[in-house]
């Protein structure tokens, strides 16, 4: 059966400067139509850098949504005229102070495929070097260290609710352990 739905119409109900909200109606694959809400997203990246002990580098900021603080991964919204690996180890350098090598990619994820266009890129690496974190000027962040292991049983124990880094943690865990990392 064919699922795909096609635009009819599309409403900009919000121009910011990361999100860009729409109001579209669609064409369903029986010829009905519906009314869909679209945030579009430049995409983002995360990174899970590797120590030579086999510790990961998180950070740790106030997240506004949630009202909470959250330990994650380093991790940041793609810039334009970037691929999305020289954004990961600017990111990863800018929160961290860290400098990887040997990057792989993890793939991509779909966050909220409901109503969001955002695609976030996931690598893992190992750390060359550690210098002076340099965040934004709008980011309070903690550095952290954690061993993966540890990483792994804070997952699997709801410890670490951020999607992008449990999916980072694991598929790096499993990787390390098939000897591919």
């Amino acid at each position: 059966m064919n699922t795909t739905e096609i635009t009819a119409a599309s409403e900009e109900l919000f121009s910011g400067k990361i999100l860009h909200m729409f109001h579209d109606e669609v064409i369903l694959p029986d010829g009905g139509r519906a009314m869909r809400e679209i945030v579009r997203h430049p995409g983002g990246v995360c990174v899970a850098a590797l120590d030579d002990k086999n510790n990961l580098f998180f950070v740790r900021q106030f997240r506004y949504p949630y009202r909470e603080e959250v330990l994650e991964l380093p991790a940041g919204k793609l810039e334009k005229g970037m691929t999305p690996l020289e954004n990961g180890k600017r990111e990863l350098l800018e929160e961290t102070g860290a400098e990887g090598y040997s990057y792989i990619s993890l793939g991509q994820v779909y966050p909220s495929p409901g109503y969001t266009d955002e695609i976030i890129h996931l690598y893992a690496c190992r750390v060359s070097s550690v210098g002076e974190s340099r965040p934004d000027f709008d980011e309070f962040l903690n550095v952290e260290k954690l061993s993966l292991d540890k990483a792994v049983e804070m997952v699997l124990n709801n410890q670490l609710p951020d999607a992008k880094t449990q999916i980072a943690v694991l598929k790096t865990k499993l990787l390390l352990d098939s000897g591919k990392i």
